[in-house]
């Protein structure tokens, strides 16, 4: 699904020569200001955007039945097809919502990420074992916790491919388990004091301005023969989602105030690991730097390092900086 995604993107890409390459974003107070309804071109082809290659776009977006499909430019609404104001389950994305948090939470100085587990007094059912209490909440960020414990809400994959325990130290193997993100949500909870959904409410959600965010649409997912850890579960809008990708976008600034620091997107949009078709940065953010278009074979993006937060099934946040673009898409799973 994700390389179908990515032809979907790349379908828009015949008009990306004829937009003009965004510079480096910093936090300042004479950006536009994003407002509380996304303003819409009402001719991308003004926009330097060819009206043949979204309309290809569009049609592939049907064919392969998706749900919702958004895309910001200059943090307008280049195009928005299909239920874009529905709220969706948005899967691993979640965790990237949670990344954020911990970054807040680090600035504060509520968590920090050498801590180790055993510090932090984090422990499972059965109990975690010496070398495993030794990984920091930096490995759990990357995936390189070394904790090959089941956990809440895991896939079959990761049941399938997952480590033996104790196989591989802290910090020295990536594997993508949701032991890690589930983990680092109690270390959250635990650190602050704040419920997590709560906290995203108060601190990401309203500050943003998101639309269709609703607290009855959150929920804690436990499965205590496997771990001690629930996961938690999101459900957010298409147009939610893009906010979400424009204040990443903008460097975690939003209408001249740092909702995220600056210095915690860019470490989450670093790649720490080279996982599957790309790298790895923090808390399920994807990094696709520029060498990936050469490399893959999709010249159209090779010029244009991007970042993308993805869960399960179709949902996407991609982030293309350098031409000031947002792609959400999600797609309706049972």
């Amino acid at each position: 699904m994700r390389i179908v995604l990515l032809f979907l993107v790349l379908l828009l890409a015949p008009a990306f020569a004829d937009a003009q390459a965004a510079q480096s974003v910093v936090c300042r107070t004479d950006m536009p200001l994003q407002t509380a309804e996304w303003v819409q071109y009402e001719d991308p082809a003004a926009a330097g955007w060819s009206a043949a290659a979204l309309e290809d776009a569009r049609a592939h977006a049907t064919a392969i039945g998706s749900t919702a499909v958004m895309v910001l430019y200059r943090g307008r609404v280049l195009l928005a097809w299909g239920d874009i104001d529905v709220r969706h389950n948005i899967h691993s994305i979640r965790k990237s919502l949670l990344g954020a948090l911990v970054g807040i939470a680090v600035e504060e100085g509520n968590i920090r990420p050498s801590a180790t587990l055993a510090e932090l007094g984090i422990d499972d059912s059965p109990p975690l074992t010496a070398q495993e209490r030794t990984a920091r909440v930096v490995h759990l960020l990357q995936a390189r916790s070394g904790v090959y414990h089941p956990a809440a809400y895991e896939t079959a994959d990761m049941e399938q491919f997952r480590p033996e325990r104790d196989s591989h130290a802290p910090g020295t193997h990536w594997f993508y388990n949701n032991w890690d993100f589930n983990t680092l949500a109690t270390i959250y909870r635990n650190a602050t004091g704040e419920d997590l959904f709560e906290a995203f409410e108060r601190r990401m959600a309203r500050p943003l301005g998101m639309q269709d965010f609703r607290l009855e649409d959150t929920r804690y997912v436990h499965d205590k023969s496997k771990s001690v850890h629930p996961a938690y579960l999101f459900s957010l809008s298409a147009r939610d989602l893009a906010r979400f990708g424009q204040l990443w976008l903008r460097d975690g600034c939003w209408n001249g105030r740092a909702v995220v620091p600056s210095a915690w997107v860019r470490a989450s949009v670093t790649s720490y690991s080279k996982a599957f078709d790309g790298g790895y940065g923090y808390a399920s953010w994807w990094t696709y730097p520029a060498w990936f278009g050469a490399e893959y074979g999709y010249d159209r993006l090779r010029s244009h390092d991007s970042w993308m937060t993805t869960g399960t099934g179709g949902q996407l946040i991609w982030v293309v900086p350098d031409l000031d673009l947002v792609f959400v898409h999600l797609h309706e799973r049972s």
